[in-house]
């Protein structure tokens, strides 16, 4: 064997370790009796001590240094391993190992806190999330010249800065207030009325995954607090949640998350279990759920069709035909929760979120004093008061289990899907025509080649670009087909 081939065989073994690792989260957030909390975080600190041995283990740098790629694929891999390993020796191992037992516990303290609206027992153990990850941060951020906040980003969206996502924001910021504004300035269009029976809900839920793509064979969909992906290759799962008076909860999440199943799905079976064969960046990632979500699911076109899907199982929805139901989909409205925000408010979700995190990772914005700074940022941005903490400061997972500088990823998903959506649209014309049939399949399919089949073998930015006929990613497609869809719906 070349110390290639030992790479890439050693690398197999730790990735297949990481999906049971990854198995261990999904079962905790779906079926895991709440009693088992505490056994759960050392079976996660001890798989996370296995992991962290073999990621930092001296023959991968030294198979690292003998390597030599045989094609463009191994090229890919040895880049990924390279990154990720010098990423990994720069943590220490007992740090890792005590993050993902504190992370594991954190996460069903969050829960229950968010059940009973106190952020006073999450507050603790959120501070020593906090306080462990900025110590990840400092090893990280260690001789790269990068800001704490920087070294966590870069996990999730390589080479991005918060400085390029904070001029990103600005541009964007301005044009979004100003949509909002004329949306809720006029008449609102109606909200579905009724109890939607949550069985049946699951049912549709079920077949619109299948429309969209989604492989239950190599898959499965269960219900949790907060909607997740989880797996590559051939396990992919996804949860949804369901709500009795508000079933579009539970079908766009549903769709949302397809949208990430989906990308892992269809990368090309020869990286299954690589480096290369997981999504390559979250923002990628993000503009797979999203272009599914909204450009897709909540396109004219397509609502036609749910519309019709709806009546036949739930019988009076409260709104009066297709083109009444499609505004009701795509209702600008007040709401505290990010994953159900209008496509015209969602982005501002996001930013509050940015600039919070970035002030705990410096140190200028302590935990103690988080609702508040939550509170009042909601108030100036939104224009109206948080009701609870549920709604507010404790509404998400991702802090609970260390995921700081992943919010942003979520904006820059919708940055991608409004390039890809152009692109898209070009390349098939008579998109609407399938649409309005309940078959997303020409614009999947497209997806499928253009970005979701290469996995991790190219850089974030280069895969949209390629994608996009060499268009780099920019805001303007985004601003302009949001400015089109909620200008017309909002005409007067």
């Amino acid at each position: 064997m070349t110390a290639f081939d030992r790479l890439m065989a050693w690398s197999r073994e730790t990735q297949a370790l990481a999906q049971v690792a990854g198995r261990l989260g999904w079962d905790q957030e779906t079926m895991m009796p709440r009693g088992a909390a505490g056994q759960r975080a050392e079976e996660m600190g001890a798989m996370e001590a296995v992991l962290h041995a073999r990621r930092t283990d001296s023959k991968v740098g030294e198979w690292l240094a003998e390597a030599e790629a045989p094609d463009t694929a191994g090229h890919a891999q040895l880049r990924l391993i390279r990154r990720d390993y010098e990423r990994a020796i720069k943590v220490p191992g007992d740090l890792a190992a005590a993050l993902a037992r504190l992370t594991s516990r954190a996460q069903g303290v969050w829960a229950q806190a968010r059940a009973t609206d106190d952020m006073a027992l999450f507050a603790p153990v959120l501070s020593e999330v906090v306080e462990l990850k900025r110590q990840e941060a400092v090893a990280l951020a260690d001789g790269t010249g990068r800001s704490l906040y920087d070294a966590l980003l870069d996990d999730y969206e390589p080479g991005a800065s918060a400085a390029q996502i904070q001029e990103m924001f600005s541009q964007m910021r301005p044009r979004l207030v100003a949509l909002r504004e004329h949306a809720l300035a006029g008449p609102q269009p109606p909200a579905l009325t009724g109890d939607f029976d949550e069985v049946a809900q699951m049912a549709l839920s079920r077949e619109l995954a299948e429309r969209f793509g989604y492989d239950l064979g190599r898959g499965r969909i269960d219900k949790a607090v907060h909607p997740f992906s989880s797996g590559s290759g051939d396990d992919v799962r996804i949860t949804t949640r369901t709500v009795a008076n508000d079933p579009f909860n539970c079908l766009y999440s549903t769709i949302h998350e397809v949208g990430h199943a989906c990308y892992e799905q269809a990368i090309d079976q020869a990286y299954h279990l690589t480096p290369v064969g997981q999504g390559v960046s979250m923002g990628v990632h993000e503009s797979q759920s999203r272009i599914y979500e909204n450009q897709l699911g909540r396109s004219r076109a397509f609502c036609g069709f749910l519309y019709q899907q709806m009546r036949d199982r739930f019988g009076d929805l409260g709104v009066d035909g297709p083109d009444t139901f499609y505004a009701a989909v795509n209702r600008v409205h007040r709401g505290f929760i990010r994953t159900e925000a209008d496509e015209v408010q969602y982005n501002l979700h996001i930013m509050l979120r940015f600039d919070l995190e970035r002030a705990l990772m410096a140190g200028d914005l302590q935990v103690q004093d988080l609702e508040a700074a939550w509170n009042d940022r909601f108030a100036a941005d939104f224009g109206y008061a948080v009701d609870r903490p549920a709604n507010g400061v404790l509404q998400y997972v991702h802090w609970s289990v260390g995921l700081f500088g992943y919010f942003p990823t979520y904006a820059l998903g919708n940055l991608y899907a409004g390039c890809l959506h152009t692109a898209l649209r070009r390349d098939l014309p008579d998109l609407d025509d399938a649409l309005a049939q309940g078959d997303p399949g020409p614009a999947t399919g497209w997806l499928a080649d253009k970005v979701q089949r290469h996995g991790g073998l190219f850089a974030p930015q280069e895969v949209i670009t390629r994608a996009c006929d060499g268009q780099a990613p920019d805001a303007e497609p985004l601003l302009s087909y949001l400015e089109n869809k909620f200008g017309a719906l909002y005409a007067g």
